[in-house]
């Protein structure tokens, strides 16, 4: 296995994760949907169901953050960043992954499994309300979303490496973005004539590609 196929590898598998459970977010909306309906219609409310949103949500975010990182999606608050040259963003990438990022992201690790185990030995319930939920299996989310995120930061240490030593960074998976949502909408819009649905995709792709000097590199479809 090459690097770029090796890269490709973990991208795969970061983004099957996130897309995964991104379909926990349509569990949350009909938990929250019926617990409004039996709270303020039948007026039976559910002692647990804060706990049950919490770990959804919970569960939700963490198990993403692999594949936010895969599509470089987290936010970055250096402005500078954007200006520098891809050896310049690779350099101080590697740095901060190297510093930062593994230290972090170990810790959560560990520690991570040593709240998950002790929950598991003790059968842990939340406090949180009377008769509360058990939240063992919910613990035991933090140390694999860690191992998915440290899976995905050695991946973009090795694309640092790559763009130092090649001055470009290595190409992603693609997966749908904005850009993408816009050329649809363009394409079935009736109030739109040809040339303006023309030079708004070309805008919208400038500045997409703009935002992808970031560091996004080229893509690849899945």
């Amino acid at each position: 296995m090459n690097v770029q196929s090796f890269l490709y590898t973990v991208d795969g598998i970061s983004t099957w994760v996130g897309k995964a459970f991104a379909w926990l977010i349509i569990v949350l909306m009909t938990v929250v949907c019926v617990e409004v309906f039996k709270r303020y219609i039948l007026n039976a409310p559910t002692a647990w169901i804060f706990d049950a949103n919490n770990m959804l949500y919970g569960t939700l975010f963490m198990l993403c953050g692999a594949y936010a990182l895969a599509q470089n999606a987290h936010v970055r608050g250096d402005f500078l960043y954007s200006s520098m040259r891809p050896r310049m963003q690779a350099s101080l990438d590697l740095v901060l992954y190297i510093v930062f990022f593994i230290p972090g992201i170990a810790a959560l690790i560990y520690s991570g499994y040593t709240f998950a185990k002790e929950s598991w030995l003790i059968n842990e319930h939340s406090n949180v309300t009377a008769n509360g939920p058990p939240v063992y299996h919910f613990k035991a989310m933090i140390p694999l979303a860690g191992i998915m995120v440290m899976l995905q930061g050695l991946a973009e240490i090795v694309r640092c490496v790559v763009c130092l030593k090649t001055g470009e960074w290595p190409s992603r998976l693609k997966d749908v973005n904005e850009i993408d949502v816009v050329e649809e909408q363009l394409a079935h819009s009736q109030y739109v004539d040809e040339e303006a649905r023309k030079l708004a995709i070309e805008s919208a792709k400038e500045i997409d590609e703009l935002a992808r000097q970031r560091g996004m590199g080229g893509e690849r479809n899945t």
